[in-house]
């Protein structure tokens, strides 16, 4: 049995916003994890201990949006705005550090930087999508002033 191009699966029709949910979450969990290991020294802390010095530019300023950043994607909360501030920290993390060590991420050791990078940028276009908080409060009836619910369409 052929399906048309333009039909996908129901399997995959049905299991893309659970798909795309849990990449969202698990991109902004495992990104939230570097910025409290930098700035807490929790799970191995910077670099495998301890933790990066206060308001050193980058270091904690990078911490603190992989902390701040990656738990707002997460939770699905302003995701695009988030996503596309820790892609560009990502970028900027790939290029400043990174690069002048070689040519490609496998040699210059920016691989995560550069998955990262992609994967946020990724986010950033698809946006929140199911499961989020902004998806939940988008859907969260009005209450009228007369005391009736009426369903908010956003678009």
């Amino acid at each position: 049995m052929t399906v048309p191009s333009n039909e996908r699966p129901e399997l995959l029709r049905t299991a893309t916003p659970v798909v795309h949910a849990a990449f969202r979450v698990v991109t902004g969990f495992f990104f939230a994890c570097h910025g409290a290991a930098s700035l807490f020294g929790v799970l191995g802390g910077a670099h495998g201990g301890g933790t990066v010095p206060t308001l050193q530019w980058p270091g904690w300023w990078a911490a603190v949006i992989q902390l701040v950043g990656g738990g707002l994607v997460a939770l699905g909360l302003f995701t695009r705005v988030a996503a596309v501030i820790c892609s560009g920290s990502m970028a900027y993390a790939y290029f400043s550090v990174h690069q002048s060590n070689g040519l490609f991420p496998i040699v210059n050791g920016g691989e995560l930087s550069a998955m990262f990078c992609w994967a946020f940028l990724l986010i950033a276009f698809l946006g929140p999508g199911a499961f989020a908080v902004e998806t939940a409060l988008r859907r969260r009836p009005a209450v009228k002033a007369d005391g009736g619910a009426t369903p908010v369409r956003t678009s």
